[in-house]
């Protein structure tokens, strides 16, 4: 298993800023008329961060867990207050290790699963030590 190195860092609730947030949506069907448009401010931390004291950013480094959208640089915002559940995406720590996988629990057991073929699933044992430190609940990309 390639070790994927994640750097974590804890939400600045105290330098929040508000953006502007187009009350309407944006239509990505026909263009709607401008008359419509209202702003409104919005903080993403606002809107990302349930538990204050139990989130965390990481960036994602490596390519496992491309099929589920999540690529190279980007930040993930992690909840560690969120039992962890089948088909979660889950930051794990397995033998000394951080990843970033799918959960799959069933009558087999535990696996770690990568959403690219290029990687293999890790089946957890008896003899690794797994801690699953917080579920993915949302992903910020740069384009």
């Amino acid at each position: 298993m390639a070790p994927q190195k994640l750097t974590f860092f804890h939400p600045d609730q105290e330098q929040q800023k508000s953006l502007h947030l187009a009350q309407e949506g944006i239509s990505a069907g026909f263009p709607s008329p401008a008359d419509d448009f209202k702003e409104l401010r919005i903080s993403i931390d606002q809107e990302v961060v349930r538990n204050e004291e139990a989130t965390f950013y990481a960036r994602v480094s490596g390519e496992s867990m491309q099929g589920a959208g999540l690529d190279d640089g980007d930040l993930l915002v992690i909840d560690r207050s969120l039992e962890p559940q089948h088909n979660k995406i889950a930051v794990c720590f397995i033998d000394g290790e951080f990843t970033v996988k799918r959960l799959k629990v069933g009558p087999k057991g535990v696996f770690l699963m990568p959403e690219n073929p290029k990687y293999q699933p890790i089946e957890v044992t008896e003899e690794n030590e797994l801690i699953i430190w917080g579920i993915v609940t949302y992903v910020v990309k740069k384009l």
